[in-house]
């Protein structure tokens, strides 16, 4: 048995484009999720024309498969940058450098899956050298802001009792604040040197990439005693690939053309919210 999840931005999901795919896919009886938002129905047997499905209602509304079974996650795994938050960290600190425009480059071709992560992130922190320690707490407090529905996911999946865990290719001195705001019981990401209050230009070795967010799922579900298929994993870039295709449920939000393209689940309409629906959480089981 399958579900076939409908999510559009509130207000705007169709119930008479539920109905219609609903009936053309042959599925069971619609629930609603969310009034106009989000909605469901199960379905026996996957269509062969899913994409074009897809493609043909990509305007209007997301649609996933996923199986009916173990859908509610027994820990969350996030990417940071334009996941949890609405920016790339690092692009933001290159704004204060005066290098904005050519590190957000190399920032958007390395999430794309053009350029090595670890070779571009080691060529942008050098952008950065001589900038002062406090210009991280600046750009936090001016600059960072969060994805909408990321304290309602969290706090729906503690409820629970899931585990939220934040896995970043960007900097501890931003997760840390960012695990704090949002309530996430452990965080992982890359270390900013600094020497005489300023940033050196280099990052801690080793470096967390994309092999380093699997491990973490892998030795976080060990340590749990849960299986990777227990995680619900979500991230917009290339170097979130791996966790995504090793979890039981991997996300691609708001996520770049490649990685949405090699990424089985995905959501474009609606915000980290989304990801409750996913599992079939209705709105009024959410907290807020």
């Amino acid at each position: 048995m399958f579900i076939a999840s409908l999510i559009a931005k509130p207000g705007q999901l169709d119930p008479a484009l539920v109905e219609n795919l609903r009936n053309a896919l042959g599925g069971g009886t619609a629930s609603w999720l969310s009034p106009d938002e989000a909605a469901e129905f199960p379905l026996d047997t996957l269509p062969g024309n899913l994409e074009d499905i897809r493609a043909s209602i990509a305007d209007m509304a997301d649609l996933n498969l996923l199986p009916a079974a173990n859908r509610r996650k027994k820990m969350l795994l996030a990417d940071m940058d334009s996941t949890m938050i609405q920016q790339e960290c690092i692009d933001e600190l290159a704004e204060e450098a005066g290098v904005g425009a050519h590190v957000k480059d190399i920032t958007a071709r390395a999430m794309n899956g053009e350029l090595d992560f670890e070779g571009a992130l080691i060529e942008r922190v050098a952008l950065l050298k001589g900038l002062p320690e406090t210009v991280i707490d600046k750009v936090v407090e001016t600059r960072i802001t969060l994805m909408p529905g990321g304290k309602t996911l969290l706090a729906t999946m503690h409820g629970a009792g899931a585990r939220c865990v934040l896995v970043s290719g960007g900097f501890t001195a931003f997760t840390s604040r960012v695990s704090a705001l949002l309530g996430f019981d452990e965080n992982r990401a890359n270390t900013l040197l600094v020497e005489n209050g300023h940033l050196t230009g280099e990052v801690g070795r080793p470096i967390l990439g994309r092999e380093a967010k699997v491990q973490a799922l892998e030795e976080i579900t060990t340590r749990l005693t849960i299986t990777p298929e227990d995680v619900i994993a979500v991230g917009d870039g290339a170097n979130d690939l791996g966790m995504l295709g090793r979890a039981g449920m991997g996300v691609a939000l708001h996520a770049k053309p490649s990685v949405q393209a090699q990424s089985d689940l995905r959501v474009n309409h609606g915000d980290l919210t989304a990801l409750l629906y996913l599992q079939g959480y209705a709105k009024a089981d959410c907290t807020a």
